[in-house]
């Protein structure tokens, strides 16, 4: 009987996605000796997709087993931060978490565990039960350090004051370039939302697995490992073992080969067109829109652009109606002026596929870790727009330190992003000597990623050390 590794991932798309390409991942090597169960919690923010991606995944790959903990409700009133809403309903799941535990027979019983970063309060329990936790953090070693350290800036920093209110003071982590205070992640930026202290909460966490897997490769990011192996995040404890598996990115679905946009992208010359896509969350204002549009047919570029409605209120997530009237978001007449070299898409596109294509020569993106993953390995090159999240700490070090993108530079009295802006950040990624060495380098990481996950590559070594473990508790 095969011995079951059980996934544990977090509420959202791109947690999930995570979690089931490191199922995936561990059935295509290791499927003969482990079989995997992965738990699902419906969030009060997941959009609907969530669920005809698990039916796709369950009629794929039947060796993934999921199970959904009961429902649970939150209080969702409109003055509570998304993030406090989100961090509270998942940390109501360890007495679930304990009754699924409790009730499955001997034989069943998990021989090890792998949570997200935000389902920490998973840990104590699997603690109960004697069985090995691990972590699986979603985004990359540079901000796994960063979160392993956030207790310790917690408890050094001198101020009480909140970093949003902080535009002047420059954050130093192991191993990062100096972040500005307000940069932080949302949920980070107020001491007085609950979120801040669930973020505490989770990063002590952290420092108590017994192994954290990462979502990246050790030739991406060995200044972030270096700083994770000398202990330097956790000054005043035990950094525990590293181990890098990535990268970890869908595959395109078949039918997605029949979109529009692949059908444009076949008819358009090699890496000449830059895509613009900002995740499934990523929306901005009408007049944001129209300074994009301005932007991309002054550039002159040839472009395939993924709009969403405007959100209707500042959340910056926009309000997905069946039908996005385009001629009256986009400036009059820009549809018509720019359709020999231009495509625009409604609410979604392919992005995987895309980026594999081989036309497309540029990627506008909000750096989302799992996009930009799927930049490195089909070897595109970027445009750092942040949103939300870890973003603009993602955008840092693809600009500072892994030079595979150029920045987008906001307005300071409004945020917005001008059209002369976008006209120069994409003329420069395709256009100028600085784009050809980001390509060039973009190249050379493409081959190192594929390089990680083949048979003798450091992440297949990481995956092997891991099955070891997990059979040696087995046998313990």
């Amino acid at each position: 009987m095969k011995d079951t590794i059980l996934l544990f991932p977090a509420t959202g798309m791109g947690h999930l996605v995570s979690m089931v390409e490191l199922g995936k991942l561990i059935l295509h090597q290791y499927g003969h000796q482990f079989s995997i169960t992965i738990l699902l919690i419906n969030g009060p923010f997941d959009p609907p997709a969530i669920t005809s991606y698990v039916n796709a995944i369950s009629q794929t790959h039947p060796s993934i087993t999921f199970h959904t903990l009961p429902q649970r409700s939150v209080d969702t009133a409109p003055t509570r931060s998304r993030a406090a809403i989100a961090f509270e309903f998942l940390s109501l799941y360890g007495s679930d978490f304990f009754d699924y535990l409790k009730h499955l027979p001997d034989s069943s019983k998990p021989r090890a565990i792998v949570i997200d970063y935000f389902c920490a309060s998973a840990l104590p329990v699997a603690r109960e039960f004697g069985i090995p936790v691990f972590h699986f953090f979603t985004s990359g070693a540079a901000i796994l350090g960063a979160y392993l350290y956030l207790p310790t800036m917690h408890e050094e920093i001198n101020t009480t004051q909140s970093f949003k209110d902080l535009p002047d003071t420059l954050l130093r982590f192991p191993g990062f370039p100096p972040l500005p205070a307000t940069q932080m992640p949302e949920p980070l930026l107020d001491r007085n939302d609950p979120a801040y202290d669930y973020i505490i909460y989770f990063s002590e966490h952290l420092r108590k697995s017994d192994g954290l897997l990462v979502n990246t490769f050790e030739a991406l990011e060995p200044n972030a490992l270096q700083v994770l192996a000398d202990g330097s995040c956790v000054p005043k404890g035990t950094t525990p073992p590293v181990y890098c598996v990535g990268p970890l990115i869908a595959n395109p679905d078949e039918g997605e080969s029949q979109h529009a946009c692949l059908t444009w992208l076949d008819s358009q010359p090699s890496k000449s067109v830059v895509f613009l896509c900002f995740g499934s969350r990523g929306s901005f204002s009408a007049e944001q829109v129209k300074e994009i549009a301005k932007g991309l047919e002054n550039s002159g570029q040839r472009f395939l652009w993924v709009v969403k409605n405007p959100p209707k209120d500042n959340s910056k997530q926009s309000e997905e109606a069946d039908e996005i009237d385009l001629e009256c978001l986009m400036p009059e007449g820009f549809l018509e002026r720019t359709r020999e070299r231009g495509m625009v898409v409604k609410l979604w596109a392919p992005q995987v596929a895309v980026l594999k294509h081989p036309s497309v020569g540029g990627f506008v993106t909000h750096c989302g870790w799992n996009s930009v993953l799927e930049a490195v390995v089909r070897g595109v090159p970027m445009v750092a727009w942040p949103l939300y999240a870890e973003q603009h700490m993602n955008r840092a070090l693809l600009v500072g330190v892994m030079k595979m993108a150029i920045a987008v530079e906001e307005r300071d009295e409004d945020r917005l992003v001008t059209g002369e802006e976008v006209e120069r950040s994409v003329r420069e990624l395709m256009d100028t000597e600085v784009g050809r060495e980001l390509r060039e380098r973009s190249r050379k990481l493409r081959e190192m990623a594929e390089e990680a996950l083949g048979p003798r590559g450091t992440s297949a070594a990481a995956l092997a050390k891991l099955a070891k473990l997990w059979s040696w508790s087995s046998q313990g």
